[in-house]
Order: C-alpha cells, then structure tokens, then sequence
C-alpha cells in the first residue's frame, strides 16, 4: 500500500512539473497570467514567481502591467526575500504613484525593512532605515488606516536602538573605559530622553564618573569629582526614590570628601 501510495504522488508530482513546463514554454500569455493567479492564491509562490518574472516584461506599458507587477513584489515577500521585496515595492510605487495600492505599497515598503532589522547586538541600518520609511509613509498617509500601526512598528524600533545604546554604552562600564561610559551615556539620555534605561543610565553614569575622576591626575581631579556631584543631583532629581539611591549617597560622599580635602581642592582645574 506504502509502495501504491509512493507512485501515486510520484505520477503526480512529475504530471505537475511536465504541466507547468509546458506552460513556461508557451506563447499564450493570458493563460500564463492566469495559471500565476492561481498559483499565487494557492500560496505556490514559486512557481507564480516564475510566472510573473516574464509576464511584468511582456505587460510592460500595457494595462496588465500594474497588476502584474503587484503580484510579482508580492511572491518576492511571500518567499520571505525582503531586501529584494523591498527593491520592487519601492519601484513599484515610484511606477504606480497614481495605483489604488499606493497606500498599501508604501507601507509594504517600510515593513520590508523592519523584518530585516536585526537583534540589537547587530548592526541596526535595517532599523533606522525601517523608521524612516516609516515616518515617509505615515507623512504621506496620515489618515491611512496603517498609520497605529505604523507608530507602534516604530516605537518597537526605537527600542532596538535604545538596547544598542544602553547596552554598547554599558560594555564601556564593564570593559573599565569609564571616560567613554560616561559619554555613551550621556549621549543615550540625549538620543532618548524617555529611555526606560534613564534610571540605570544614570547612576552608572555616576559611578562610572566617580572612578574616572579618582583615576584622573591630580590638576584634574576636583574637576571630575565636581561633575560627579552633578550627575548625583540629576540622578535624585529624576529618580528621588531610586532603587539605586543607597550605593549613589556612598559616591557622593566619597565625592564630597575628597572635594574637601584641600590637598585636592587646591589643584588647578
């Protein structure tokens, strides 16, 4: 029975691929488009891709030529091709502007880039190119009914970047650069000032100062250690209650401290 069943879907199987060769190898153009429509709405993206390859080149200037192309930037993203997907959706809309799938397109367009964006840890070109097509389409659309969702992919976006900042920045923490912690930080509070990181942010910000200070030459010392108290006063200005408010009045008061000592305080900034 196994064996029955076996060159049953064998016999099939090659009856499928002789029909659809014969169908690539024929001159009847409206049969191809319409074998590829059905192809596609039966999910074979393969083989409607194929389909719709030589098809947009034979419509091209016809009154086929849009739909035809619609379908093709489609099977591109169907097979999960979304840098190519991208390309066609993008060349789509600049040869359709006037298409009753514009607004459809666009979106497509900017959604290719965010399937491509990566997990934080890497490169995030795809992201901050997912965002501003984005921003185009919800400029070009603001009342089309993708523009919630549209503002939700982004704000998703967003927060890839946030991670990258906070967590590149952090690495600086680990890694002992404390200068360049200090700047990373800052420069994520600036890029983000709503970051959900701030609390964190800023109090290793401050503890990444107070060793940066303490490791700096004496003419500079009092300097970095005034900045410590600053960065102090910005964390419990935010964050009066903060989880981390313990281990901060610790620095602040070595910060103090040492500011006192006139050994120190007398040192030329």
């Amino acid at each position: 029975m196994k064996k029955f069943l076996a060159v049953i879907v064998t016999v099939l199987l090659f009856s499928s691929c002789s029909k659809f060769q014969h169908l690539m190898k024929s001159t009847d153009m409206e049969a191809k488009y319409n074998a590829a429509v059905k192809y596609y709405d039966k999910k074979d993206y393969y083989h409607a891709l194929q389909l719709f390859e030589e098809l947009i080149s034979v419509y091209k200037g016809t009154q086929k030529a849009e739909q035809s192309y619609y379908y093709y930037s489609y099977c591109t993203y169907k097979v999960d091709d979304y840098q190519t997907a991208a390309y066609h959706f993008n060349n789509f809309i600049q040869t359709f502007p006037n298409s009753k799938h514009a607004e459809e397109i666009q979106f497509m367009y900017a959604y290719c880039y965010y399937l491509d964006s990566p997990i934080p840890s890497l490169d995030q070109t795809s992201t901050r190119d997912a965002i501003d097509k984005f921003q185009i389409f919800i400029n070009r659309y603001p009342q089309g009914e993708k523009v919630a969702e549209a503002n939700k992919l982004i704000d998703e976006l967003r927060m890839k970047l946030e991670t990258k900042a906070f967590n590149n920045a952090k690495l600086y923490y680990r890694t002992e650069n404390y200068k360049a912690s200090v700047v990373a930080f800052e420069n994520l509070l600036k890029d983000f000032p709503a970051t959900v990181y701030k609390e964190e942010a800023l109090f290793i910000s401050l503890r990444s100062q107070y060793i940066y200070a303490n490791n700096s030459v004496e003419t500079k010392r009092a300097e970095r250690l005034k900045t410590t108290l600053e960065l102090y006063y910005k964390l419990v200005d935010n964050f009066p209650q903060s989880r981390y408010l313990r281990d901060a009045e610790k620095i602040f008061d070595a910060a103090k401290e040492k500011l006192a000592d006139k050994s120190i305080a007398g040192k030329n900034s």
